[in-house]
Protein backbone atom coordinates (compact mmCIF):
# COMPACT_ATOMS: atom_id res chain seq x y z
CA UNK A 1 0.00 0.00 0.00
CA UNK A 2 1.11 3.62 -0.96
CA UNK A 3 2.72 6.19 1.73
CA UNK A 4 0.42 8.88 2.91
CA UNK A 5 3.43 11.40 1.63
CA UNK A 6 3.20 9.37 -1.81
CA UNK A 7 -0.80 9.53 -1.77
CA UNK A 8 -0.57 13.30 -1.33
CA UNK A 9 1.85 13.70 -3.34
CA UNK A 10 -0.10 12.22 -6.74
CA UNK A 11 -2.87 13.91 -5.13
CA UNK A 12 -1.19 17.35 -5.54
CA UNK A 13 -0.01 16.76 -9.08
CA UNK A 14 -3.47 15.57 -10.19
CA UNK A 15 -4.72 18.76 -8.91
CA UNK A 16 -2.34 20.67 -10.66
CA UNK A 17 -3.12 19.22 -13.85
CA UNK A 18 -6.78 19.38 -13.47
CA UNK A 19 -6.10 23.32 -13.12
CA UNK A 20 -4.66 23.44 -15.93
CA UNK A 21 -7.02 20.81 -18.09
CA UNK A 22 -10.39 22.77 -16.95
CA UNK A 23 -8.17 26.60 -17.65
CA UNK A 24 -7.56 24.74 -21.54
CA UNK A 25 -11.53 23.71 -21.21
CA UNK A 26 -12.59 27.88 -21.06
CA UNK A 27 -9.87 28.69 -23.74
CA UNK A 28 -11.21 26.20 -26.02
CA UNK A 29 -14.78 27.00 -25.35
CA UNK A 30 -14.31 30.51 -25.74
CA UNK A 31 -12.21 30.09 -29.34
CA UNK A 32 -15.40 27.44 -30.46
CA UNK A 33 -17.94 29.92 -29.84
CA UNK A 34 -16.10 32.35 -32.01
CA UNK A 35 -15.64 29.95 -34.68
CA UNK A 36 -18.91 28.32 -34.65
CA UNK A 37 -20.01 31.51 -35.35
CA UNK A 38 -18.04 32.02 -38.22
CA UNK A 39 -18.40 28.25 -39.29
CA UNK A 40 -22.58 29.29 -39.65
CA UNK A 41 -21.90 32.65 -41.13
CA UNK A 42 -20.05 31.40 -43.86
CA UNK A 43 -21.50 27.61 -44.23
CA UNK A 44 -24.75 29.04 -46.55
CA UNK A 45 -22.81 30.84 -48.92
CA UNK A 46 -20.52 27.40 -49.79
CA UNK A 47 -23.83 25.68 -49.91
CA UNK A 48 -24.91 27.46 -52.69
CA UNK A 49 -21.81 27.91 -54.48
CA UNK A 50 -21.55 23.74 -54.58
CA UNK A 51 -25.33 22.96 -55.37
CA UNK A 52 -24.54 26.03 -58.22
CA UNK A 53 -21.34 25.22 -59.76
CA UNK A 54 -22.95 21.58 -59.64
CA UNK A 55 -26.46 22.93 -61.38
CA UNK A 56 -24.12 24.77 -64.28
CA UNK A 57 -22.43 21.70 -65.35
CA UNK A 58 -25.13 19.47 -65.04
CA UNK A 59 -26.59 21.65 -67.28
CA UNK A 60 -23.45 21.93 -69.49
CA UNK A 61 -23.90 18.52 -71.86
CA UNK A 62 -20.67 16.58 -72.29
CA UNK A 63 -17.60 19.26 -72.39
CA UNK A 64 -14.09 18.07 -72.73
CA UNK A 65 -12.05 20.25 -70.07
CA UNK A 66 -9.19 19.85 -68.08
CA UNK A 67 -10.74 20.33 -64.51
CA UNK A 68 -13.72 17.81 -65.71
CA UNK A 69 -11.40 14.78 -66.57
CA UNK A 70 -8.88 13.09 -64.34
CA UNK A 71 -5.21 13.85 -65.67
CA UNK A 72 -2.37 11.79 -66.99
CA UNK A 73 -0.15 11.28 -64.03
CA UNK A 74 -1.17 8.78 -61.19
CA UNK A 75 -0.74 10.47 -58.49
CA UNK A 76 -3.20 11.96 -56.00
CA UNK A 77 -2.60 15.76 -54.37
CA UNK A 78 -4.60 14.83 -50.92
CA UNK A 79 -4.86 18.60 -49.01
CA UNK A 80 -5.02 17.44 -45.68
CA UNK A 81 -6.18 19.72 -42.70
CA UNK A 82 -5.01 19.13 -38.54
CA UNK A 83 -4.26 20.87 -35.63
CA UNK A 84 -1.42 22.79 -34.57
CA UNK A 85 -1.44 21.51 -31.10
CA UNK A 86 -2.34 18.35 -29.50
CA UNK A 87 -4.88 17.63 -26.79
CA UNK A 88 -8.15 17.21 -28.81
CA UNK A 89 -8.66 13.94 -28.31
CA UNK A 90 -8.76 11.67 -31.62
CA UNK A 91 -9.42 14.79 -34.07
CA UNK A 92 -5.96 14.63 -35.72
CA UNK A 93 -6.09 10.38 -35.79
CA UNK A 94 -9.47 10.36 -37.46
CA UNK A 95 -8.38 12.69 -40.47
CA UNK A 96 -5.12 10.30 -40.81
CA UNK A 97 -7.26 7.68 -40.76
CA UNK A 98 -8.48 8.73 -43.97
CA UNK A 99 -5.61 8.66 -45.45
CA UNK A 100 -3.71 5.50 -44.28
CA UNK A 101 -6.45 3.26 -43.97
CA UNK A 102 -7.62 3.87 -47.31
CA UNK A 103 -7.66 0.77 -49.84
CA UNK A 104 -8.20 3.03 -52.74
CA UNK A 105 -4.72 4.74 -52.70
CA UNK A 106 -1.07 3.31 -52.69
CA UNK A 107 0.85 5.56 -49.88
CA UNK A 108 3.75 6.38 -53.09
CA UNK A 109 0.65 7.67 -55.10
CA UNK A 110 0.09 9.74 -52.58
CA UNK A 111 1.46 13.83 -52.53
CA UNK A 112 0.43 15.37 -49.13
CA UNK A 113 0.02 19.33 -49.17
CA UNK A 114 -0.45 19.77 -45.26
CA UNK A 115 -2.17 22.22 -42.99
CA UNK A 116 -1.77 21.41 -39.86
CA UNK A 117 1.89 20.22 -37.75
CA UNK A 118 0.55 16.75 -36.27
CA UNK A 119 -0.71 15.53 -39.37
CA UNK A 120 2.73 16.15 -40.96
CA UNK A 121 4.32 14.54 -38.22
CA UNK A 122 1.80 11.63 -38.05
CA UNK A 123 2.49 11.29 -42.15
CA UNK A 124 5.71 11.56 -42.23
CA UNK A 125 6.18 9.01 -39.77
CA UNK A 126 4.20 6.89 -41.97
CA UNK A 127 6.37 7.89 -44.49
CA UNK A 128 4.32 9.95 -46.61
CA UNK A 129 5.59 12.75 -49.51
CA UNK A 130 5.10 15.72 -47.99
CA UNK A 131 4.55 18.09 -50.77
CA UNK A 132 3.73 21.64 -48.89
CA UNK A 133 3.48 22.36 -45.36
CA UNK A 134 1.41 25.73 -45.15
CA UNK A 135 0.38 25.04 -41.23
CA UNK A 136 1.04 28.65 -40.55
CA UNK A 137 -2.76 28.59 -42.34
CA UNK A 138 -4.56 27.17 -39.39
CA UNK A 139 -3.62 29.86 -36.93
CA UNK A 140 -5.93 32.67 -38.18
CA UNK A 141 -7.73 31.30 -41.77
CA UNK A 142 -8.47 33.48 -44.38
CA UNK A 143 -9.82 33.10 -47.70
CA UNK A 144 -6.49 35.03 -49.36
CA UNK A 145 -4.79 32.20 -47.83
CA UNK A 146 -6.62 29.40 -48.96
CA UNK A 147 -6.74 31.09 -52.42
CA UNK A 148 -2.47 30.86 -52.58
CA UNK A 149 -2.67 27.03 -51.45
CA UNK A 150 -5.28 26.56 -53.72
CA UNK A 151 -3.27 27.99 -56.71
CA UNK A 152 0.03 26.54 -56.11
CA UNK A 153 -2.26 22.65 -56.24
CA UNK A 154 -3.94 23.90 -59.32
CA UNK A 155 -1.45 24.49 -60.95
CA UNK A 156 0.00 21.22 -59.82
CA UNK A 157 -2.90 20.00 -61.42
CA UNK A 158 -2.86 22.02 -65.09
CA UNK A 159 0.88 20.63 -65.28
CA UNK A 160 0.57 17.05 -64.68
CA UNK A 161 2.07 16.44 -61.68
CA UNK A 162 -0.96 15.22 -60.49
CA UNK A 163 -4.35 13.90 -61.53
CA UNK A 164 -6.94 13.83 -58.84
CA UNK A 165 -7.27 16.21 -55.72
CA UNK A 166 -8.84 15.38 -52.74
CA UNK A 167 -9.34 17.11 -48.94
CA UNK A 168 -9.33 15.68 -46.09
CA UNK A 169 -11.09 17.43 -43.21
CA UNK A 170 -13.63 17.52 -40.51
CA UNK A 171 -16.64 18.68 -41.20
CA UNK A 172 -18.71 20.31 -38.47
CA UNK A 173 -22.54 19.45 -37.18
CA UNK A 174 -22.31 20.76 -33.58
CA UNK A 175 -20.40 20.99 -31.00
CA UNK A 176 -20.21 17.63 -29.70
CA UNK A 177 -20.03 16.18 -33.05
CA UNK A 178 -17.36 16.60 -35.52
CA UNK A 179 -17.18 13.70 -38.60
CA UNK A 180 -13.78 13.32 -40.61
CA UNK A 181 -14.79 13.68 -44.53
CA UNK A 182 -12.65 12.80 -47.63
CA UNK A 183 -13.91 14.66 -50.32
CA UNK A 184 -12.88 14.54 -54.21
CA UNK A 185 -12.37 17.84 -55.11
CA UNK A 186 -10.75 17.89 -58.67
CA UNK A 187 -11.86 16.19 -61.39
CA UNK A 188 -14.97 17.84 -60.63
CA UNK A 189 -18.10 15.08 -60.25
CA UNK A 190 -21.14 15.37 -62.29
CA UNK A 191 -23.89 13.70 -62.23
CA UNK A 192 -25.51 12.08 -65.28
CA UNK A 193 -28.80 13.83 -65.76
CA UNK A 194 -31.65 11.12 -66.57
CA UNK A 195 -32.95 10.64 -70.32
CA UNK A 196 -36.09 12.22 -69.73
CA UNK A 197 -35.00 15.10 -67.31
CA UNK A 198 -32.43 16.21 -70.14
CA UNK A 199 -34.85 16.31 -72.99
CA UNK A 200 -36.99 19.28 -71.20
CA UNK A 201 -33.93 20.93 -69.86
CA UNK A 202 -31.90 23.61 -71.57
CA UNK A 203 -28.15 23.47 -71.95
CA UNK A 204 -26.38 26.22 -70.17
CA UNK A 205 -24.65 28.83 -72.64
CA UNK A 206 -20.99 30.42 -72.02
CA UNK A 207 -20.24 33.53 -72.71
CA UNK A 208 -17.36 34.32 -74.04
CA UNK A 209 -16.89 30.70 -73.87
CA UNK A 210 -17.47 27.90 -72.06
CA UNK A 211 -13.14 27.12 -71.50
CA UNK A 212 -12.60 30.69 -70.63
CA UNK A 213 -15.84 30.68 -68.15
CA UNK A 214 -15.07 27.62 -66.69
CA UNK A 215 -11.66 28.31 -66.31
CA UNK A 216 -12.47 31.34 -63.76
CA UNK A 217 -15.70 29.89 -62.08
CA UNK A 218 -13.81 25.89 -60.96
CA UNK A 219 -11.12 27.57 -59.26
CA UNK A 220 -12.80 29.91 -57.47
CA UNK A 221 -15.35 26.82 -56.63
CA UNK A 222 -12.26 24.83 -55.35
CA UNK A 223 -11.01 27.36 -53.21
CA UNK A 224 -14.85 27.84 -51.90
CA UNK A 225 -14.52 24.44 -50.57
CA UNK A 226 -11.37 24.27 -49.11
CA UNK A 227 -11.79 27.92 -47.24
CA UNK A 228 -14.87 26.31 -45.98
CA UNK A 229 -13.42 23.19 -44.94
CA UNK A 230 -10.79 25.24 -43.28
CA UNK A 231 -13.14 27.20 -41.34
CA UNK A 232 -15.38 23.90 -40.29
CA UNK A 233 -11.59 22.06 -39.25
CA UNK A 234 -11.15 25.43 -36.93
CA UNK A 235 -14.46 24.71 -34.92
CA UNK A 236 -13.85 21.58 -34.91
CA UNK A 237 -10.78 21.17 -33.43
CA UNK A 238 -11.83 23.49 -30.52
CA UNK A 239 -15.11 21.30 -30.18
CA UNK A 240 -12.57 18.07 -29.96
CA UNK A 241 -10.26 19.74 -27.57
CA UNK A 242 -13.18 21.05 -25.57
CA UNK A 243 -14.33 18.09 -24.88
CA UNK A 244 -11.26 16.37 -24.08
CA UNK A 245 -10.06 18.74 -21.93
CA UNK A 246 -14.09 18.44 -19.89
CA UNK A 247 -13.48 14.40 -19.52
CA UNK A 248 -10.24 14.88 -18.59
CA UNK A 249 -10.57 17.26 -15.88
CA UNK A 250 -13.81 15.02 -14.48
CA UNK A 251 -11.67 12.27 -14.83
CA UNK A 252 -9.07 13.97 -12.91
CA UNK A 253 -11.70 14.86 -10.06
CA UNK A 254 -12.52 10.90 -9.86
CA UNK A 255 -9.19 10.48 -9.48
CA UNK A 256 -8.86 13.19 -6.79
CA UNK A 257 -11.93 11.73 -4.89
CA UNK A 258 -10.17 8.03 -4.79
CA UNK A 259 -6.69 9.31 -3.60
CA UNK A 260 -8.38 11.30 -1.13
CA UNK A 261 -10.48 8.09 0.23
CA UNK A 262 -6.90 5.78 0.23
CA UNK A 263 -5.55 8.92 2.08
CA UNK A 264 -8.07 9.01 4.93
CA UNK A 265 -7.43 5.21 5.06
CA UNK A 266 -4.22 5.26 5.26
CA UNK A 267 -4.40 8.43 7.53
CA UNK A 268 -7.18 5.99 9.84
CA UNK A 269 -4.65 3.31 9.90
CA UNK A 270 -1.66 4.95 10.87
CA UNK A 271 -3.34 6.39 13.61
CA UNK A 272 -5.09 2.94 15.14
CA UNK A 273 -1.18 2.16 14.70
CA UNK A 274 0.27 4.49 16.94
CA UNK A 275 -2.79 4.06 19.30
CA UNK A 276 -2.45 0.53 19.85
CA UNK A 277 1.46 1.09 20.01
CA UNK A 278 0.89 3.51 22.98
CA UNK A 279 -1.59 0.99 24.51
CA UNK A 280 0.82 -2.07 24.44
CA UNK A 281 3.54 -0.01 26.02
CA UNK A 282 1.42 1.06 28.50
CA UNK A 283 0.30 -2.67 29.35
CA UNK A 284 3.87 -3.63 29.28
CA UNK A 285 5.01 -0.80 31.41
CA UNK A 286 2.16 -2.20 33.80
Amino acid sequence: MASMRDIKRRKGSIQSTQQITKAMKLVSTVKLQKAKGRAEQTDPYFQYMYRTVSSILAHSGNMDHPYLRSGESKKKAIVVLTSNRGLAGGYNANVVKLITESDDVAKEDVVIYAVGRKGIEILERKGYHIEVDASKIMENPTYPDAAALCKRVLDDFAEGKIGEIYLAYTHFKNTVSQEAQLIRMLPVEVSEPSEEKSSREILMNYEPNEQEALNQIIPKYVTSLFYGALVEAVASENGARMQAMDSATSNAEEMIEDLSLKYNRARQGSITQELTEIIAGANAIE
